[in-house]
């Protein structure tokens, strides 16, 4: 455990609309509903509706599907699926349905119906022009000869511990003139240790890969720090619920300790993707420093990442994890090998958290240097594990580039540690902190 600094003093440191209607899967996207004005823009509005009138407008569309299929001249063969609606405040229903061709799943053949308040149809969002028929239900290659293929593709772009559970029959209309085809979904892991969802779609008359696409997606979210100001983050989206969990990093995730000094903690969640207020709080609940540390965790990733070619503490694509919130007024921060994880506490008060920038890069470079020259903490070794991790840290901070909290060679300036606003070190002349050598 390399804490950011030790009590005792040595030489070494003290330290819409648009969503009804989803992902139209098609470049050729056509309609022939209407553009609003501004005068018709407010009238046009998506209304929130309760689940028993969604549910009840989703059951109206699905029981009078078969009329819409034949209003819009579909096929004998081709059936529509409800999968959403949205109300306008004008009453106008958009319904977004999906497409069967022969009881096939059509890719790339779903569509939007707008209906006025009167019942009338006012106009159809397409995600392809083209008629849904093809000559042949019958596959000229096998399932396992596409499931192959796919996986094949899956490591040709770095996933790694690649695998497919089965090819189904489809009909793929995401682009040109719709052909029978095999869709693979391949699992395993992308090569930074993100989870891997990749849809290969195969053309089971040729062989030919026809598309793919990641099934795994990652949101965008907002973290109100405390140091850093406002800025971005990456989230996950589970059902309706966003995660401090960044996929894109190796799988890090941010915990709440809630006080206790054991344990993994609470994966810190949120009902909109915004974590943080961007004040400080002494509530062993408040995301301010999970936000903190999230963004400290995502930025010390891209500069190992960018500047030096690493992936990761480990250089395996794996991430860490931090815990927040650790103890009661602990005035301290913490890497620790045997749980591979960042640890802040709060500090005095519980008021001024140890989450800032260069300080979760010092940590991480802990374990770093734990996992390359392996610096045992004690004397000169120990000396150059802090420093080591000092230097780093800072090269976070420059990198990160961050106008609320820019590169400066104070270490832990803004957590005030000592309680009068003095940072913790001073890397141009290191006796200013009164028992460091210089």
């Amino acid at each position: 455990m390399t804490p950011l600094y030790a009590r005792h003093k040595r030489t070494t440191l003290a330290i819409a609309t648009a969503v009804a209607a989803g992902a139209l899967l098609s470049t050729g996207l056509t309609t022939t509903a209407t553009a609003a004005g501004s005068t018709q823009a407010l009238a046009a509005a998506p209304t929130s509706l309760s689940a028993a009138a969604r549910t009840a407008l989703i059951q109206k569309a699905q029981a009078g599907a078969a009329d819409t299929a034949r209003q819009l001249g579909l096929g004998a063969k081709e059936q529509l699926i409800v999968k959403d609606v949205v109300r306008d405040n004008d009453g106008t229903v958009h319904t977004r349905y999906e497409r069967t061709y022969a009881g096939l799943p059509v890719l790339g053949g779903d569509l939007v119906v707008h209906t006025a308040k009167s019942g009338k149809t006012e106009g159809v969002t397409k995600a392809t022009k083209a008629a849904v028929k093809v000559a042949s239900l019958k596959p000229q290659i096998s399932a396992a000869k596409a499931e192959k293929q796919a996986v094949s593709a899956a490591k040709t772009l770095g996933s790694a511990k690649s695998a497919a559970d089965g090819a189904r029959k489809v009909i793929w209309a995401g682009s040109g003139k719709p052909v029978l085809a095999y869709e693979t979904v391949v699992g395993g892991l992308q090569d930074d240790g993100t989870p891997n969802q990749l849809h290969v779609i195969t053309d089971a008359a040729t062989g030919k890969k026809l598309f793919e696409y990641q099934g795994i997606e990652n949101a965008t979210g907002t973290g109100k720090t405390l140091y850093s100001g406002t800025v971005s983050l990456n989230v996950n989206l589970s059902g309706s619920t966003y995660q401090l969990y960044d996929t894109t990093r190796g799988g890090h995730k941010t915990y709440n300790l809630a006080r206790k000094t054991s344990g993994t903690g609470t994966l810190v969640t949120n009902s909109t993707s915004t974590f943080g207020t961007g004040t400080a709080s002494s509530s062993s609940s408040d995301q301010t420093a999970a936000a903190d540390a999230a963004y400290g965790a995502q930025e010390t990733w891209d500069f190992y990442k960018n500047t030096f070619g690493r992936s990761g503490i480990k250089n395996d694509g794996v991430g860490a994890y931090s815990r927040v919130h650790y103890g009661n007024s602990y005035v301290n921060a913490f890497w620790d090998d045997s749980c591979f994880c960042m640890t802040y506490g709060d500090g005095s008060g519980n008021s001024d958290p140890l989450t800032s920038l260069d300080v979760a890069g010092h940590e991480m470079s802990h374990g770093v240097t734990s996992n390359t020259a392996g610096l045992n903490y004690s004397g000169e070794s120990g000396g150059l594990n802090e420093a080591t991790s000092d230097i780093m840290g800072t090269g976070v901070e420059f990198y990160a580039n961050n106008a609320s909290d820019p590169g400066d060679y104070l270490i832990g300036e803004k957590i005030n540690i000592n309680g009068d606003g003095t940072p913790l070190r001073y890397m141009d002349k290191p006796s200013k902190d009164g028992g460091s050598a210089d």
